[in-house]
């Protein structure tokens, strides 16, 4: 920036908005600068959400200035925002799986004159765009739902650069995408800033912010707590202390022992998934941690779907404590003591609809049956026990699951095993989209399962929380294990190593 006081190009001051009883901000300053990346922190339920959608527009502040390009402005709509400039990137992708890349870049503001649409100009349009964003190889008629992840969210933001944005508000972008993905994702944002447009970039990751912002700002509890920090000045633990209000180590709990005499609990034996995987043979003692360690797309997932019967097992076995279980089953899991945690927990884990006591108690009905019926006064006490045991909040029973933070949805599903009682857990990606404080409770409790005697498989794209939660690790890649070490004899460089070779040690 060549101005040394350059003027803001949006600037909040005391934004506040409450719904009902909660208050979701309590005074709220944000400051950013044209061409900047300027990162917003806070734990989950700190207010990120609600900021974001004020100022797209979604909701109306109760109190409070913004102010756009030097002059105080209101946002009343959506549309409005887009008017101004500024164009939010939701964390689950706002895109339509079944038109085209073009349809889905001027989707509301289709290139068409008296309802007839111009097919060729919106093409064109969208190729430029695309090469603007360095992805000019991508077809603007190609369909979006054959995209992955990360191109997907190309296009979102080739909409975006469609109307002449100014601002891009990014919500966790780097949530569902590799480690390869996210530096592509980078690139592009500098890209942009480069171009003179500014980023807000929300996440978690406080390496990520790191390396792509240049400005942070903490809110906690819907009040800020800190307002254009120097991303290379301030150091990590400032940062999580002004996010949680205390100090949280940033150390994974210590390890115990699996004792020479642990039983092996879970046994997989020359596991085939057709196009997926083949001939995988692991096994999981009682109280041990087995990290899959690996990319996006290394079939991880399918691995544990297959395990927990979710897919048909074309080939091989998986036995729990000796008992062989049958192919393409969950029933057959479940009764035998396997529970998973899906990477989707929004879509595949939970009702959202529904309270939190009946997500609680979801594999487990049969047991608070009375004559057909189901006793939800008991359904509602156990579910209060996990609350209290997991310091789930907010600590209400009837709460409906979508209401809650990640972090404490993670909690329903650790909650639902805990009531069914599990000899196997399966923890898909149990942390995205989870604040650093929260993080650190579930790693407690995953710890504290293991060490009461759970097997656990956890998956993670983040190579640190595998190898700082695991006892023992397999690389995957592909649906081949390259190696399996004790997590003490690899380091996240090795992982990467093995994996870009994509062979066996």
């Amino acid at each position: 920036m060549q101005d040394e006081n350059p003027r803001p190009l949006l600037e909040v001051r005391g934004l506040t908005k409450q719904f009902g009883a909660v208050q979701a901000l309590k005074g709220v300053d944000l400051s950013v600068l044209p061409g900047e990346v300027h990162c917003v922190m806070g734990q989950n339920g700190a207010g990120k959400s609600t900021l974001i959608k004020t100022l797209s527009g979604v909701h109306q502040p109760d109190e409070g200035e913004i102010f756009w390009e030097g002059e105080q402005v209101g946002i009343p709509s959506p549309t409005a925002a887009l008017g101004l400039g500024i164009a939010t990137m939701y964390q689950e992708l706002d895109v339509v799986d079944g038109l085209s890349i073009a349809e889905n870049i001027f989707l509301g503001h289709e290139q068409a004159t008296g309802g007839v649409l111009h097919v060729k100009k919106a093409n064109a349009v969208a190729r430029t765009l695309l090469r603007r964003l360095g992805h000019g190889s991508l077809s603007p008629s190609r369909e979006v739902g054959t995209l992955s992840a990360a191109n997907k969210q190309i296009v979102s933001m080739a909409r975006a650069l469609s109307r002449d944005t100014k601002l891009i508000i990014m919500d966790e972008p780097s949530a569902i995408l590799d480690a390869g993905e996210v530096q592509n994702l980078f690139r592009v944002v500098r890209e942009l800033t480069s171009q003179g447009i500014a980023v807000v970039y929300i996440s978690h990751r406080l390496e990520e912010i790191r390396e792509i912002g240049d400005r942070i700002s903490v809110i906690k509890d819907g009040q800020s707590t800190a307002n254009n920090l120097d991303v290379a000045d301030t150091p990590k633990a400032e940062l999580i202390r002004r996010m949680t209000g205390r100090d949280v180590a940033n150390v994974f709990p210590e390890r115990t022992a699996i004792p020479a005499d642990a039983p092996v609990v879970l046994d997989v034996a020359e596991l085939e998934l057709a196009g997926h995987f083949e001939k995988l043979s692991f096994s999981v003692r009682a109280g041990e941690i087995l990290g899959f360690a690996g990319l996006v797309g290394s079939q991880r997932s399918e691995i544990v779907e297959t395990i927990y019967g979710a897919r048909k097992a074309t080939g091989g076995q998986v036995s729990v404590k000796g008992k062989k279980l049958t192919a393409g089953s969950v029933t057959s899991a479940v009764d035998a003591g396997i529970g998973l945690s899906p990477e989707e927990r929004k879509s595949q884990g939970l009702i959202l609809d529904e309270p939190i006591y009946k997500n609680v108690t979801l594999s487990t009905f049969e047991r608070f049956a009375r004559t057909g019926l189901l006793d939800e006064s008991a359904e509602r006490r156990a579910a209060r026990e996990q609350i209290d045991a997991l310091e789930l909040r907010p600590a209400d029973p009837q709460r409906p699951a979508r209401t809650l933070s990640g972090g404490n949805q993670q909690k329903i599903l650790l909650a639902r095993w805990l009531v069914h009682g599990t000899t196997v857990l399966l923890l898909d990606e149990p942390t995205r989209g989870v604040d650093v404080g929260a993080r650190a409770e579930i790693y407690t409790l995953i710890r504290r399962l293991a060490d009461a005697g759970t097997a656990i498989i956890i998956i993670s794209s983040e190579i640190e929380e595998v190898l700082g939660l695991s006892d023992n690790v397999l690389v995957i890649d592909d649906g081949q294990v390259l190696a399996q070490k004790t997590a003490t004899e690899i380091d996240e460089h090795g992982v990467l190593d093995l994996v870009m070779k994509g062979s066996a040690a």
